[in-house]
């Protein structure tokens, strides 16, 4: 009689040391695994240099500029930012060809004309070509309202689009901006270019 007393002391400590273990694995399963303090900086590194890599465009800056050259700048920088990193205008600078408040966009020449100069270039304050299309990635609202069928809140959601997801980067992308659909797109689509 005692062997099968401890005989059932043995089945309850075993069922009891099983139980524990099954508990303690599935704890163990639950809690995720803290990657060490060593691998959270890495990751926090990389995760820094995709931002940066997103967080930087390339513009040329030209013409009456102290330090002319290609610069590396934040994607919210304005043409005003650029000229001071470049040093400042110089003294023949024409300031009123220029539109300082602009955002600048990756792969954009700055160019900034001297007094006098008659310029046959795009510079970052024209909007037009040569065949008199309007570019809607640099046009003023003015500028916009000269196309048909674009008045004063057409005109300000393209350049509210414009600001918030960057340069257009096709003339469809239009039909993004709230108010504009393919029939007013296509009252347009002779009148404006991408560049």
């Amino acid at each position: 009689m005692k062997w099968i007393k401890t005989y059932e002391r043995w089945i309850y400590v075993g069922s009891i040391v099983i139980g524990a273990i099954i508990w303690i694995v599935q704890q163990q399963e639950e809690t995720p695994i803290q990657p060490l303090p060593f691998e959270q900086i890495e990751q926090q590194e990389q995760q820094e240099k995709q931002v940066e890599e997103q967080s930087s465009i390339v513009v040329d800056v030209k013409g009456a500029i102290k330090r002319a050259g290609v610069y590396e700048v934040a994607p919210t920088s304005r043409i005003h930012d650029v000229i001071q990193l470049a040093g400042g205008l110089t003294d023949e600078a024409d300031e009123t060809k220029v539109n300082f408040a602009m955002k600048v966009h990756d792969e954009m020449v700055i160019y900034v004309p001297k007094k006098g100069e008659d310029i046959l270039v795009e510079t970052a304050s024209q909007t037009s070509s040569s065949s008199g299309k309007i570019n809607i990635n640099t046009a003023t609202i003015e500028q916009l309202q000269t196309l048909q069928g674009i008045g004063p809140a057409k005109a300000s959601a393209i350049i509210a689009y414009r600001e918030e997801h960057g340069p257009f980067q096709n003339v469809e992308d239009l039909l993004n901006v709230s108010g504009i659909g393919p029939k007013s797109l296509e009252k347009i689509k002779e009148q404006i270019v991408v560049r």
